[in-house]
């Protein structure tokens, strides 16, 4: 029997996905050498990553897309900067607040309240440093067998599938405040900077779920949530499917409510 830590991620994916009834694909985030042959410049399916990484879980996107400092023409600049290619442009920080009257390059968003949060926030997070020279992100179906080198799995789901595996990172888990977070940035940085660990500051073993980021939510349907899963997180929730209530007390996890509460 292959030992959890030596699974695939391919099979890590498949059982995490089972038993979180997913319909969406697990998406697998790592840095490559090399673009993949069967990949495709992030930027031709969508300039945001967070979308295009919507439309691959969805069927609506290839099977892999890739990043690098020499394939970036036509990616959103905020999330060149979260995965470590450009320098964080200083606009950011009004574009992302109150904006700058007469500065075309900094139209108001107001998801902070002043530039000086903004700020104090990339701040926290840190350095971003690239995973490799091409940042890749892929299904995880399509993940050969031979790829060690994966540092996270994003997942979308029902709020209730979500809920779900954020209880399982819970399940074997003292602390109660900090296995899972919701943090403040871009949606890429749930997805990808955060869990990844490419971001100086995030928690190396937490779980980041979201994403909170208002300005995906025109790509994301309402009912539709994500985790941010560093891959050693990922197989030790695996690990615990079997012991949890995930498999002991399914009809709690995913009641039945024609059915009503079990007792």
């Amino acid at each position: 029997m292959v030992s959890m830590p030596d699974l695939p991620v391919r099979e890590l994916s498949r059982m995490l996905a089972s038993a979180f009834r997913l319909t969406k694909k697990p998406l697998a985030v790592y840095g490559s050498e090399k673009p993949p042959g069967d990949a495709v410049p992030l930027p031709s399916v969508h300039r945001c990553i967070a979308v295009a990484m919507i439309r691959m879980a969805g069927d609506e996107g290839p099977p892999a897309v890739y990043l690098g400092a020499d394939v970036r023409q036509g990616c959103c600049p905020g999330g060149l900067s979260h995965t470590g290619y450009i320098t964080r442009p200083p606009a950011i920080s009004w574009f992302v607040s109150t904006g700058r009257p007469g500065i075309p390059d900094a139209p108001a968003e107001y998801l902070k309240a002043g530039p000086e949060l903004v700020d104090a926030c990339f701040d926290a997070i840190g350095p971003i440093t690239p995973a490799g020279p091409y940042l890749v992100v892929r299904t995880c179906e399509s993940v050969p067998d031979d790829e060690t080198g994966v540092r996270a799995i994003s997942c979308f789901g029902t709020a209730e599938q979500i809920r779900n595996m954020a209880a399982l990172v819970h399940f074997d888990r003292a602390e109660p405040f900090f296995p899972v977070l919701v943090p403040w940035g871009p949606a890429c940085g749930t997805l990808v900077s955060y869990p990844a660990g490419i971001a100086a500051g995030a928690p190396r073993d937490s779980a980041f779920m979201g994403p909170q980021d208002p300005t995906v939510n025109h790509a994301l349907p309402p009912d539709l949530l994500a985790i941010g899963l560093p891959v050693a997180v990922a197989r030790r929730m695996a690990e615990n499917i079997g012991r949890s209530f995930i498999s002991r007390r399914s009809g709690v996890a995913f009641p039945d409510r024609d059915a009503g509460p079990e007792r």
